[in-house]
């Protein structure tokens, strides 16, 4: 009996120890974190709208919804927006940018993990490249083998694009 006190004791020690450990380094690269998450996202507006010169975040108590775009005289162009949905075998994020008259300018997928060498072939430039400048994304097609995962993507897209367009006062 004694000896299943000291292991426990032992046990609670290096719980202790190690869940301070990882506290402390969690309060060191916390801001880290957070400024690296920010220079990916502006890095993905700039790249889903290049012709932007400033994005101005409009949001709700729940986060983000949209950034409105400007160019360099400071009109407002389109919009850039996150859209995510259940693919094949996990949630796909994608950052979309679009112009004011609703053409798609481009898409990135910021995050997915579907299955290599299909649908993971969602984040090459054969299948993002059909977004660029489409007005209609019915036109849009799905990868062979993948058409799970890209018709997720198109339809994430198609119908955010569409909420968003709502959204952009005119």
């Amino acid at each position: 009996m004694k000896e299943m006190v000291r292991y426990g004791f032992i046990l609670a020690l290096i719980c202790t120890v190690a869940s301070g450990l990882l506290a402390t380094v969690n309060s060191f690269t916390k801001s880290k974190i957070i400024s690296q998450a920010q220079a990916e996202e502006e890095a993905s507006l700039k790249e889903v709208v290049p012709q932007g010169e400033r994005f101005e975040a409009i949001k709700s108590q729940a986060g983000t919804i949209y950034y409105r775009v400007y160019d360099k005289e400071a009109k407002f162009i389109g919009a850039a927006f996150k859209a995510s949905g259940k693919g094949y075998s996990s949630t796909i994020e994608t950052m979309v940018g679009m112009l004011e008259d609703g053409t798609i300018t481009a898409i990135k997928i910021l995050s997915q993990n579907e299955t290599p060498g299909l649908g993971a072939n969602i984040v090459g430039q054969d299948f993002t490249g059909q977004f660029t400048n489409k007005k209609d994304l019915s036109k849009c097609e799905a990868i062979t083998g993948a058409t799970i995962s890209s018709r997720a993507v198109i339809e994430m897209v198609k119908n955010k694009a569409e909420e968003i367009k709502g959204l952009i006062p005119r």
